[in-house]
């Protein structure tokens, strides 16, 4: 596996896993109404968004590198 294909792969579970928290977070805010899993739900999600801009970005640079 290239380092490219490493990097996009670990870049998506990244953003799997910080869609998964805010989830989860939004989730026990809405059913037990605690003020501290709201701000890790949001914060995750907004984590969640700037890494698919960032794999989006990542992706479109390294387009090249690596192609035979």
């Amino acid at each position: 596996m290239s380092l490219k294909a490493f990097h996009l792969l670990f870049v998506t579970a990244s953003v799997l896993l910080a869609l998964g928290l805010a989830a989860w977070g939004l989730d026990a805010y809405a059913s037990r109404g605690e003020g501290g899993v709201l701000v890790l739900g949001l914060l995750s999600l907004l984590f969640g968004a700037g890494l698919v801009l960032y794999g989006l970005k990542v992706r479109t640079k390294l387009k090249g590198v690596g192609a035979r």
